[in-house]
């Protein structure tokens, strides 16, 4: 015989129909619970667990509907624990979104930077010396630049611009500058992927840039972590107060690595602006051409000396990542 009811009737079809939405629910819950089970324990660190962990902002937006979807059916114990898990994923996010409010002098020495992933050297050249001059760039950090793209920015008139450049032998990272730059990192690279580091003088303080480039952890997540344990060595050897570190991080702002880095006195020029979630990858990419944008992996990060003024993504032809371009103040 068929459950029963309380009044003696057994549960007609919306019964049975909250029910299996309430199953659903319920396991519609693993995967942001799982992620952010994974994100409290650093486990996506080294891991293959670094994929699907770049899909926490996402997750999270899924834990509010399927809260709201538990509440109208009135699943008190599944939606509590729906609930907690949008508290911990909102304490995550929210802070993203708001603005950090510094004030920043008239006065204070500006500097414009900017990064690109060229995408195996694919990016439009005169696209992006376009952007340069548009956006009266100072610095220009450069990724994937391999053989050809290095003659077809020359061609377009890159040293009018930015006469000074850092492009150490066996490595596809570039610094472009307008002012001149002091190279940091003679020696071999150490890690999968080397980054490329100078100083720049900014109304008389020196700037340590970093171009950043790390491995891909779909590729090698191994490497990839030791990319970032470079980083985070240099920078404790170095500091932090007066650094700039741009470019391709592979890494969204979630990732173990990545806060790790920051927790080493920098910060990410997006949040500190409430910019929340800006995707940058990806754009007109071979293997998912008709995907938008999903995820920020693109990043400018600074030291405490610095304040961020403004941050924006700009598409350029040719190449998958929206480049990035920031506005910091010396203010510290």
């Amino acid at each position: 015989m068929g459950k029963q009811t309380a009044g003696g009737a057994k549960p007609g079809w919306w019964g049975w129909t909250r029910r299996v939405l309430i199953g659903v629910c319920a396991l519609g819950l693993a995967l942001p619970a799982g992620l952010s089970v994974v994100r409290l324990g650093g486990w996506d660190d080294g891991t293959a667990l670094a994929m699907p962990m770049v899909l926490l902002p996402y997750a999270a937006l899924g834990t509010l509907v399927l809260l709201g979807v538990l509440l109208a059916l009135r699943s008190w114990w599944v939606a509590v624990v729906a609930g907690l898990l949008a508290v911990l994923q909102l304490c995550w996010l929210v802070p993203r979104f708001i603005p950090e409010g510094g004030s920043v002098a008239a006065d204070a020495p500006r500097l414009r930077v900017a990064t690109s992933n060229a995408y195996m050297g694919r990016v439009d050249a005169a696209e992006l010396i376009r952007l340069v001059r548009e956006q009266r760039v100072d610095v220009l950090a450069l990724e994937e630049f391999w053989g050809p793209a290095r003659a077809a920015l020359e061609r377009a008139g890159i040293a009018e611009l930015l006469p000074y450049r850092q492009l150490p032998e066996g490595r596809d990272t570039v610094l472009y500058s307008r002012l001149p730059l002091t190279p940091l990192d003679a020696s071999a690279p150490t890690a999968a992927r080397a980054q490329v580091t100078a100083d720049v003088s900014v109304g008389g303080r020196t700037v340590r840039l970093t171009a950043v480039h790390t491995y891909y952890p779909l590729g090698d997540a191994a490497a990839w972590s030791a990319d970032f344990a470079e980083l985070r060595a240099a920078a404790s050897e170095g500091g932090t107060r007066n650094a700039v570190l741009l470019g391709d991080f592979n890494a969204t702002l979630d990732h173990a690595p990545m806060r790790d880095l920051l927790a080493t006195g920098l910060t990410d020029t997006h949040a500190e602006l409430g910019r929340g979630v800006a995707p940058t990858w990806p754009e007109d990419n071979d293997d998912f051409p008709y995907l938008p944008p999903v995820i920020q992996i693109d990043h400018v990060l600074h030291g405490d000396a610095l304040t961020a003024v403004s941050v924006a993504e700009h598409r350029l032809p040719g190449t998958d990542h929206r480049a990035v371009v920031a506005e910091l103040a010396l203010t510290g």
